[in-house]
């Protein structure tokens, strides 16, 4: 089981990023960042991280989890990359999780994947409206999950947002006390 973390180059929320890369090690969980290009990110409060690969390197195959970072460069660099925004849904067909958080949701809604859905965003007018746009009933939560699509509505939730993630990624779908799956 393997994750992968989106983060714009630019002005991703340093929190947003923070919190899911702190329960994903505690839960040991291995992850990968990924951008628009590979290299050094920055944050918006001046954090500096190394995304490993660009969007374009991601194989879905070897994920278990999309977590799409949000802030102001989410809204600049990510809400309407294709590429990543096939790969939101892809992970969504695959039943795979798909997280977002901050202004990040309005990747999943521009992905058509909140069409009916609960979920929640950055209460900006703009990022709203993206999300009615999408047809998402936008819920004023700090977190919201519905089915294995996870949002969050900004840095003061990226906590709990990050607890919600990695409870989905570890649950076994087929409840058995293992954790290993069906058994015989």
């Amino acid at each position: 089981m393997k994750v992968v973390l989106a983060v714009a180059p630019e002005k991703f929320r340093d929190e947003e990023l923070a919190e899911p890369v702190a329960a994903l090690k505690q839960a040991q969980i291995p992850f990968d960042i990924a951008s628009t290009r590979s290299g050094t990110c920055t944050g918006m409060l001046g954090a500096k991280v190394t995304a490993t690969m660009s969007f374009d390197e991601i194989d879905p195959k070897n994920y278990e989890a999309l977590i799409i970072i949000g802030g102001n460069g989410s809204q600049i660099h990510l809400w309407d990359d294709d590429l990543l925004v096939r790969l939101a849904g892809f992970f969504y067909e695959t039943d795979k999780v798909v997280a977002a958080i901050c202004l990040a949701p309005v990747v999943l809604a521009h992905a058509g994947i909140l069409k009916g859905k609960k979920a929640t965003v950055y209460n900006s007018q703009t990022a709203v409206f993206e999300m009615k746009k999408g047809r998402a009933v936008v819920v004023d939560e700090p977190v919201v999950k519905d089915g294995r699509i996870i949002t969050a509505n900004g840095p003061q939730a990226a906590k709990a947002f990050a607890a919600a993630v990695v409870k989905e990624v570890t649950s076994d779908p087929w409840g058995t006390p293992s954790g290993k799956g069906f058994q015989y």
